[in-house]
């Protein structure tokens, strides 16, 4: 990891440096909302802030509301926000950003998540999290049989009354959306806003990799974990991307002086 070459991300004038949140700057949690940075991640994060020429972005697929609590982000923080895989985002200048919400997708969403709450009730370890654009199933504390039997349930349904609906997997969780915006078109709208020259990315699950596949030849894209990824970069878990991205802040704030 020490022999990575930074300098095409160092040495441009505008950098923008998006991540993804849970498995990334923070560890998996069994209880969603209890995520948090890791102490290492925060202070690298901190870092990338104060770097002449860049700009930091968490890029995820929770809500924009729930985004914000785990990432203790308040209107103050220099940070841009994109919740939802890039249906809304919240910037210094601009506060919140949504894209027009279709009032009929937005009552079939109520119910469908009305009607996975009574098709997953009791069944241990399986909570359905109302999304702003959909719902998730997660099942990180189910077992196995559990989780297969919750996640059946709730296709079934979505396939039944919204077969456009895009589905995504993750760690331990199936989203259903009927925004079709991903992480791929995230990065690419922070990217015009920012006006950036380059961009930095990092994730590490399924979902990550649209944003991963859209990156350019001037840019970098960083996977955490081990499993097979487009990322020109693999680290193996939170502790080391901070030292990635500690090393980019220090390197940026040299080449500035």
């Amino acid at each position: 990891m020490s022999a990575v070459d930074l300098t095409p991300v160092t040495t441009v004038d505008r950098l923008l440096v998006a991540l993804d949140f849970d498995g990334t700057l923070s560890p998996l949690v069994d209880e969603p909302m209890t995520a948090r940075m890791s102490a290492a991640a925060r202070a690298a994060v901190e870092r990338l802030v104060e770097a002449p020429g860049t700009i930091v972005a968490l890029v995820s697929g929770r809500s924009l509301r729930d985004l914000r609590i785990i990432a203790e982000h308040e209107d103050s923080s220099r940070i841009l926000l994109a919740g939802s895989h890039g249906a809304e985002f919240w910037t210094p200048d601009r506060g919140v950003v949504t894209h027009p919400e279709d009032a009929a997708a937005g009552a079939l969403r109520e119910e469908l998540q009305r009607r996975a709450e009574e098709a997953t009730a009791g069944m241990r370890g399986v909570w359905i999290e109302p999304k702003t654009f959909g719902l998730g199933v997660h099942t990180r504390a189910a077992d196995p049989a559990t989780e297969e039997d919750a996640r059946r349930r709730v296709d079934g349904l979505v396939a039944e009354a919204a077969p456009h609906w895009r589905r995504r997997t993750g760690h331990n969780i199936v989203e259903y959306a009927f925004r079709s915006e991903g992480k791929d078109s995230a990065v690419a709208e922070l990217r015009a806003w920012t006006r950036a020259d380059a961009v930095v990315f990092a994730g590490d699950d399924v979902t990550d990799e649209d944003a991963l596949r859209s990156l350019s030849g001037g840019d970098l894209g960083i996977h955490v974990g081990d499993r097979e990824s487009a990322a020109t970069l693999r680290v193996p878990d939170i502790d080391a991307l901070a030292d990635v991205l500690l090393r980019l802040a220090t390197e940026r704030v040299a080449r500035a002086q």
